[in-house]
């Protein structure tokens, strides 16, 4: 798997509870990056290590925070209450490992960004839980997803789009190689995710292609109203010099699908290697399955089995706006992009570091 300074590589070495130490050799202190989403709630606890750093505890729920904001513009008292729940978990596994208020990174997307309510159940969730949650834009949103994901960039590529498939809203970011770096020519955010996309298409009994293609077409419009238009990258595409990324439940239960695994397996989703054609055969057998076949799914459970489709179909629209044989599974990203970033910021020297008389360069940091 290609590497990149500073980001984790799999996950039995991300994972491991043994205790790192620091360049000082004390014990390496605790970080921790929550993400509320429209459709999950995520913790990640981890300690920095040489490859990134090595998770300590992980959590994750589905709590469908967006249910039904796309007709009422708030969120559902029911949903709040789910979404309490898991938070409330994920406050008691920070006290219980001892994570540091000023190393615990807590962010809300898209539903609490779009929802009329959404800044009240922010101020609901620190009153009652301590959690202190801070409403990211898409941008932000969109850097910390590529953040997490670039040690995934296959490094013969010249260019790659990396995806972040989320509940409410789905952020696409277009990378270019400039020498050993990547810099982001350009970034969208897409105001359709799985929960959106499934409420206004609802699984009609006969399901066939004409409501699956409504799902494409409908993402499809998402993206050209994005207005992204870069003629030189989408030639990199076609010629199959640049590639995909992946992140999203969806997208890793497509690819257990692919794998025929009876349970998820992290460790041969995260980096798995997909073609077009891998990804089109695994949408026809969920659509072939159906909602009570796609529910007994190891990969999928009855918690998905209504939004997978939703978000095979993002993907499928996606490929057909930037033609690419290969698309790289990311079992990763705002997490990860969320400890990296804080972890980075801890190593930086602290401000008001004297340069030493005489010399033009910074002292040097004990």
């Amino acid at each position: 798997m290609p590497e990149t300074h500073g980001a984790p590589r799999r996950r039995d070495e991300r994972s491991q509870p043994s205790r790192s130490r620091d360049a000082s050799g004390r014990d390496a202190p605790l970080y921790g990056a929550l993400d509320l989403g429209t459709n999950n709630c995520r913790l990640l606890i981890a300690r920095p290590s040489r490859e990134g750093f090595r998770v300590v505890d992980s959590f994750s729920r589905i709590v469908r925070l967006g249910e039904g904001l796309s007709r009422t513009g708030l969120l559902d008292p029911r949903a709040m209450d789910r979404a309490y729940d898991a938070l409330a978990l994920c406050a008691e596994r920070i006290v219980r490992k001892g994570v540091d208020s000023a190393r615990l990174s807590a962010v809300a997307t898209q539903a609490c960004r779009a929802a009329e309510n959404g800044a009240d159940f922010i101020d609901r969730v620190r009153k009652g839980t301590g959690l202190r949650l801070r409403i990211i834009d898409p941008a932000e949103e969109a850097r910390l997803a590529v953040e997490g994901c670039l040690n995934l960039i296959d490094p013969k590529a010249e260019a790659v789009l990396v995806i972040d498939v989320g509940g409410g809203s789905t952020e696409m970011s277009w990378l270019k190689r400039s020498g050993t770096d990547w810099t982001t020519t350009a970034w969208m955010s897409a105001p359709v995710g799985v929960v959106t996309l499934a409420e206004r298409h609802p699984e009609p009994p006969n399901s066939g292609e004409a409501w699956y293609e409504a799902m494409v077409a409908d993402m499809g419009a998402a993206i050209a109203a994005g207005g992204i238009v870069d003629k030189p990258m989408l030639e990199l595409f076609r010629q199959n010099r640049a590639h995909l990324v992946g992140t999203s439940g969806a997208i890793t239960s497509l690819a257990g699908i692919h794998l025929n695994l009876p349970r998820y397996n992290r460790d041969r989703v995260d980096g798995l290697w997909m073609t077009r054609a891998d990804c089109e055969a695994a949408a026809d057998r969920l659509k072939a399955l159906g909602p009570d076949g796609r529910a007994r799914e190891a990969c999928i459970g009855p918690d998905r089995a209504d939004l997978v489709l939703a978000g095979a179909a993002i993907l499928e629209a996606v490929q057909r706006a930037w033609p690419s044989e290969r698309v790289r599974v990311a079992d990763r990203g705002l997490r990860e992009g969320l400890l990296l970033q804080r972890m980075r910021e801890d190593k930086k020297p602290p401000r008001g570091r004297r340069r030493r008389r005489g010399r033009g360069r910074p002292a040097p940091v004990a």
